[in-house]
């Protein structure tokens, strides 16, 4: 899907964006006012919205604040004259994805574009849940694991430790860092985002830092970046396992001083950012492969929190698919009113390698599909009824049941009890440790870390 939304009361601007967007091969639909791009939300797929600001009868800023509560996976660019540069900020820190001043170059707006769909495609693998039709800090769930996440985002919240999420694709790691902001004393202040893994490398610096007029070509005006917008508030870097190795130096600094400086810029700026990292990405790992700095790693996670795979959640499963029957009902004007128990049995047993976003995305193909008013087990798709053949046929397979995974755990599972074991024989002497196993000190640190062994438990 790359279908574009332009939102412009100029019809000059409107045919010279949709000629230019349509030479890129880009689908796009126009409406000359927010109300008008409502409308076309509801009947079209649209994968990124352009919009002005000032327009009549709802105006761009409106027209973000429906589009965050009801498409929030939509990414929003604004475009805006010089004299509003303030608002396009002000959007910025409401959620919209990027902004670009009248008269705009071609290029610097196609590579925005660019950012937006590459966005979108990564956000999608996240499950995006209503705040007003959920519990719990936003989160479904009341199993054991879930009831422990609550008592931990109690405990952070309120403080202004840096956390670290961990946990697979799909998991709702992006949801856990808003819960935990939304609980926080900066509730009332942004909520920055950025994904690392969106973000061309040569554009990053100046995406976290902004950029001065001049700073390169291009550069026509000022522009803040992510860490200035989330000034008082908190600022959420996901994927942060992808970050270039040079720019893991300018964030280390910017965590130690809370000071940075914008690209072509001379002048300190001193920014109060409360910082939430999320990766699925093994970081102690990275961190011995010397793809990842361990002083970083070490100060992102001060706190770190683990979400569990769906697998793990038993429990929820049942309740998250209530959940998701009742959303598509009224997304897609359906009367299904029951999930066969064979079905819901067979939802507990399957493996979810996509976790919450593949039940998600199930369960809205069930409900378009169903003939009657239950899904049974014959409405689900064979890749989830005999996911075992499936995988022997060559088609979509669990990647956690793989043998290389499995044998994974196991060698894990042997070096862990190997250096207890050591540990114990050397009275939780961590050099004659790493001697007798023929670790480094610092290795066998990294892996005491990794499988949370400490000296005085040994």
């Amino acid at each position: 899907m790359k279908k574009i939304l332009i939102v412009d009361d100029e019809l000059n601007m409107l045919l010279v964006l949709e000629a230019m967007l349509k030479r890129e091969k880009y689908e796009v639909a126009t409406a000359s006012d927010g109300l008008e791009a409502l409308e076309v939300l509801k009947n079209d797929d649209v994968a990124v919205v352009i919009t002005d600001l000032k327009m009549p009868k709802l105006d761009g800023l409106g027209l973000l604040s429906e589009i965050e509560k009801d498409y929030p996976s939509i990414p929003v660019i604004v475009i805006t004259a010089h004299g509003t540069i303030a608002t396009a900020v002000e959007a910025l820190k409401k959620g919209a994805f990027d902004y670009i001043t009248k008269p705009f170059d071609q290029d610097d707006l196609k590579n925005i574009i660019s950012k937006a769909f590459k966005t979108k495609v990564l956000n999608e693998n996240e499950p995006v849940l209503s705040a007003e039709e959920i519990d719990r800090h936003d989160i479904i769930g009341s199993s054991e694991c879930m009831v422990e996440m609550y008592d931990l985002i109690g405990k952070v919240a309120p403080t202004a430790t840096t956390v670290l999420i961990t946990g697979e694709t799909g998991t709702g790691k992006e949801l856990l860092a808003h819960a935990i902001h939304k609980n926080s004393p900066r509730r009332d202040n942004p909520f920055i985002k950025i994904n690392c893994a969106a973000i061309a490398e040569n554009l990053l610096e100046s995406e976290l830092f902004g950029f001065e007029k001049g700073a390169f070509t291009g550069a026509i005006h000022r522009k803040p970046g992510r860490f200035e917008l989330a000034h008082t508030g908190t600022l959420f870097l996901d994927e942060i396992g992808d970050l270039p190795k040079d720019m893991q130096v300018k964030i280390l600094r910017v965590i130690q001083d809370q000071e940075f400086e914008r690209v072509g810029g001379l002048r300190t700026i001193k920014v109060d950012v409360r910082l939430i990292a999320a990766t699925n990405k093994n970081l102690l790992e990275e961190v011995g492969e010397g793809k990842f700095r361990e002083d970083l790693y070490y100060r992102l996670n001060v706190f770190p929190v683990k979400l569990p795979p769906l697998r793990e959640r038993k429990e929820d499963i049942g309740t998250l698919a209530d959940y998701f029957l009742s959303k598509f009902n009224k997304k897609l004007n359906r009367g299904i009113e029951h999930i066969d128990p064979k079905a819901r049995k067979l939802f507990i047993n399957y493996g979810w390698p996509g976790n919450i976003r593949e039940l998600e995305n199930l369960m809205e193909r069930l409900v378009l599909l169903a003939a009657g008013n239950t899904i049974t087990l014959e409405d689900i798709p064979e890749e989830v009824r005999f996911p075992l053949a499936t995988e022997m046929a060559g088609g979509p397979s669990d990647p956690k049941r793989s043998f290389k995974n499995i044998l994974k755990g196991k060698t894990e599972e042997m070096e862990k009890d190997m250096i207890i074991k050591v540990l114990k024989e050397c009275s939780g002497n961590v050099s004659k440790t790493a001697l007798q196993l023929g670790l480094s000190r610092k290795g066998l640190q990294l892996k005491m870390a990794k499988y949370n062994l400490r000296r005085q438990d040994i």
